[in-house]
């Protein structure tokens, strides 16, 4: 009697694990962004280039643009690495300083939470807009990505104002729009370049427009 013999069996299919490539990938791509921000902080919009960037991470200058892009892009990295206050971009409800704002009890310890953080990130976003705006007189790029912040920034305002609302402080006869465009205008770079300008220290400017919020919103 011959016994029947089955398929020979091939070789063990293995799944494809991707999560060593994806790290690897987001290892690369903060390192680029750390070395666009030390060049930023070194040259400034004008005198940082993308090779130069590329050079500084290690990687090619295709490699920057798959990872971050071009250059008005690694500084909208780095505009919101210093607002995440770290090594890498985060949405705003991630970062730190936005949970604590939103933790916090009452308007008073709202305000104070959220100027803390503006005395922190201000004086390293400033520059980083007044850059774009100077830049967006000769490059659409950086007009358009100085636009779109300012239209976030405004945006974001109406999600604080709903928080501060929340804890029943506000004036009735106010609303969210008007306490937004008073919080945007106050901690806009041009207010914040005023006060610097007069002397006042980061931490002095935001004391100040914790205080003009604070008896200005308060019912």
């Amino acid at each position: 009697m011959i016994a029947k013999v089955g398929p020979v069996p091939g070789p063990v299919k293995r799944s494809y694990d991707a999560s060593g490539r994806r790290a690897a990938a987001e290892r690369t791509r903060l390192g680029i962004l750390a070395a666009a921000r030390d060049l930023f902080e070194e040259g400034g919009y004008a005198g940082t280039s993308v090779q130069e960037v590329a050079r500084r991470a290690g990687v090619s200058v295709d490699t920057v643009y798959a990872s971050v892009g071009r250059k008005p892009e690694l500084l909208l990295a780095v505009h919101d690495m210093a607002l995440a206050e770290g090594d890498a971009p985060v949405p705003a409800e991630q970062r730190d300083w936005v949970r604590a704002v939103r933790a916090a009890p009452t308007l008073a310890t709202k305000l104070e939470t959220y100027t803390a953080a503006l005395s922190r990130f201000l004086p390293k976003t400033v520059p980083i807009m007044n850059a774009l705006r100077e830049a967006g007189a000769t490059e659409p790029a950086c007009a358009a990505l100085h636009r779109d912040l300012n239209e976030r920034r405004a945006r974001n305002m109406r999600l604080l104002a709903a928080d501060l609302r929340a804890t029943g402080e506000l004036r009735a006869d106010l609303s969210d729009d008007d306490v937004a465009d008073m919080v945007w205008s106050l901690n806009s770079p041009e207010m914040f370049g005023l006060l610097r300008s007069l002397g006042r220290t980061p931490e002095q400017y935001a004391a100040l427009v914790a205080d003009v919020l604070l008896r200005s919103l308060r019912g």
